[in-house]
């Protein structure tokens, strides 16, 4: 949220009005658009610092992968879990096998979906160059090659980027620039603007394990089209944090979250789905439709904004109507479901 008295700021900075607001915006974070933003990133992903810059799932939060120095700025600009890994990010397939041993059935899907919103949990390489804060201790490693301005800046930097989604651990992924610097504005140098993300949720994990392959996190790509290229079903559930994305409590908005409503209660935000209303649907303080026509994909694309959007409107909970499993219903139920888990399982 913004904060009342300084605009440029956000909420939790409390309360800074006149001369001391005017100071402290010198010190928020530059926005550049993507054609002018190329260098100056550049420079400071060189000297170890963080950049947040856009890509086709949600904005990231960019940082030299084998610099522990920046891997660590990483950690604490969001304040996420040190036990959590970050996922590294590819300029090409080159670069993923210096990093990474590839199976026949991991390199298959990479040939179809890199780049592209699908990363990989693969054996690291001893000699990778990955720091190790970057893996959180597994001796496995996530990666991704991602589209547009993101896979240009690791061409030109030479260098795996660690970059996990540019908010405040636990909270909503930002899919603007604007939401990335309204969240973390104070605590960065630089955010890269690339207009509004057009996939709007993160990448699909999986790993390929015994020759099966799993589903970590559901994302941008659906799961139906992994198991067309693969000729094979999809596992579901994991044993432990194997890859980001997957704490209890995630992409929380302020507001408690209440799933497949059916009746609206007076004072509710109401975030829904397709052309037809739940019950007192008028009650709601605030209503944003993820997609009247009930197409999945602009939901997606919609998701962490509209949240943001309702959680603005100061109402203490978001109302869900229910959205359909199938294909990247999937993904959005998934962080539905985490946004609305307890908040004292947030890492």
């Amino acid at each position: 949220m913004i904060n009342r008295q300084c605009p440029h700021l956000p909420e939790r900075s409390g309360r800074i009005t006149g001369p001391a607001c005017s100071r402290l915006v010198a010190h928020l974070a530059e926005i550049l658009a993507v054609g002018e933003a190329l260098e100056h990133a550049l420079a400071l992903l060189e000297g170890g610092d963080v950049v947040a810059i856009p890509t086709e799932t949600v904005y990231g939060l960019a940082g030299d992968a084998t610099n522990g120095v920046a891997v660590a700025r990483i950690f604490e600009a969001k304040g996420r879990p040190r036990f959590n890994p970050l996922i590294a990010h590819v300029a090409d397939r080159a670069m993923a096998d210096r990093i990474a041993v590839f199976d026949p059935l991991s390199a298959k899907l990479a040939e179809a979906f890199w780049p592209g919103p699908l990363t990989l949990v693969l054996p690291h390489r001893a000699d990778s160059g990955i720091h190790p804060l970057a893996t959180a201790g597994l001796d496995t490693i996530a990666l991704r090659m991602p589209r547009g301005f993101g896979g240009e800046l690791i061409a030109r930097l030479g260098r795996p980027l660690a970059a996990p989604s540019a908010n405040s651990s636990g909270r909503i992924s930002g899919t603007t620039a604007g939401a990335v610097a309204a969240d973390l504005g104070d605590r960065i140098k630089l955010v890269v603007d690339g207009g509004a993300t057009p996939v709007g949720l993160e990448s699909t994990i999986v790993k390929v394990e015994h020759g099966e392959l799993r589903l970590l996190r559901p994302g941008g790509i659906g799961a139906e089209e992994i198991e067309a290229v693969a000729g094979a079903k999809l596992l579901r559930g994991a044993s432990g944090i194997e890859a980001p994305g997957m704490l209890a409590s995630h992409y929380a908005p302020g507001a408690a979250m209440r799933l497949n409503v059916d009746k609206i209660a007076g004072g509710e935000a109401l975030l829904a789905f397709g052309g037809k209303r739940a019950a007192g649907w008028e009650q709601a303080i605030a209503l944003r439709n993820l997609s009247e026509a009930g197409d999945l994909r602009e939901a997606a694309s919609n998701l962490f904004a509209f949240m943001q959007a309702l959680d603005r409107v100061g109402a203490a909970t978001i109302a869900v109507e229910p959205i359909p499993f199938e294909g990247l219903g999937e993904a959005i139920n998934d962080r539905l479901a985490r946004a609305a888990a307890p908040r004292d399982k947030i890492g």
